[in-house]
């Protein structure tokens, strides 16, 4: 087995920040987008993996249509939950370890303080439980080589996203309303990207346990929260975002209304946890801003 990575889902956000990062690490990885490798299939991801042999396979593919997975729950369970079975058991018959990317919509969205990486689960969407099966499929398979990274919130550069369309917006509209009862944490992708390298790296030495983790940024906001500190940081003036509710954008799948997540789990895996909200949105907004007036 080589020391390299495999990122399915390359062509994504988050796949290109971590072909990235991996990049800036000095670490060879080979990127396979949707068109490259379909993870549903069998053959093609265990032809992959024995050609490549990567030490790491990190998941980033997966159906996130949200809304339509409610009609569509077969088809999204196929991608999200038999995707990492297929992966999960080439990494098995390989030796490699496996990075699943999932997110806080296994959860209920109803507690009122952070969920702890085990806390009960109880996904209210067809999405969430789509995810679940994925995470389960992974550990189930791989109880010493599996990871679960749990995520929420993402944006980036590399493609669209609540906050690149908040910056287009702002030039677009004299007054915005956006929800201010869900709460969650806006995450960079490049943030993210980084925890995986020194995550993946870890459980190649042996220092990081299998399980799962939560990669999220550090403190919480509302959507509304959010966008007043995109328009902050466009020099206008927050105000121009007004506070309103839910039932003002009602969605075939459930949002959840408590999205924030602990990171408790990381002290036993000697990785600090990612920066607040905050300080990463101000460190990507040059990127961001360039990349939507592109």
């Amino acid at each position: 087995m080589s020391g390299d990575w495999l990122i399915t889902g390359a062509g994504g956000m988050l796949g290109q920040d971590l072909l990235a990062a991996l990049a800036a690490h000095g670490t060879p990885a080979t990127g396979l987008g949707r068109d490259a490798l379909d993870i549903t299939g069998t053959g093609p991801v265990h032809r992959a993996l024995s050609a490549h042999r990567p030490a790491v396979v990190v998941n980033c593919a997966a159906w996130t249509a949200v809304d339509e997975a409610e009609t569509e729950e077969a088809r999204a369970l196929a991608v999200n939950g038999g995707g990492p079975q297929v992966l999960a058991d080439a990494c098995r018959e390989t030796g490699a370890v496996l990075l699943q990317i999932s997110t806080d919509y296994v959860f209920a969205g109803d507690a009122g303080r952070p969920y702890p990486e085990d806390a009960a689960v109880g996904p209210r969407s067809a999405y969430g439980r789509s995810k679940l099966a994925g995470e389960r499929a992974v550990l189930d398979t791989l109880p010493d080589r599996g990871y679960v990274i749990r995520t929420a919130w993402l944006y980036g550069a590399g493609g669209p996203n609540f906050v690149r369309t908040m910056i287009r917006l702002e030039g677009a509209k004299d007054t915005l309303d956006v929800v201010d009862d869900q709460r969650g944490q806006p995450t960079w992708t490049a943030d993210l990207a980084d925890l995986l390298v020194r995550l993946g790296t870890g459980a190649l030495a042996g220092t990081a346990p299998a399980g799962v983790y939560h990669g999220t940024s550090a403190g919480a906001t509302t959507w509304c929260g959010l966008t007043r500190e995109i328009f902050r940081l466009l020099g206008t003036d927050p105000d121009r975002v007004r506070p309103t509710t839910s039932e003002s954008f009602v969605r075939p799948a459930p949002r959840p209304a408590y999205s924030v997540l602990g990171h408790e789990g990381w002290a036993a895996a000697g990785i600090r946890p990612i920066r607040d909200w905050r300080q990463a949105l101000n460190a990507a907004f040059p990127a961001l801003r360039a990349a939507e007036r592109t």
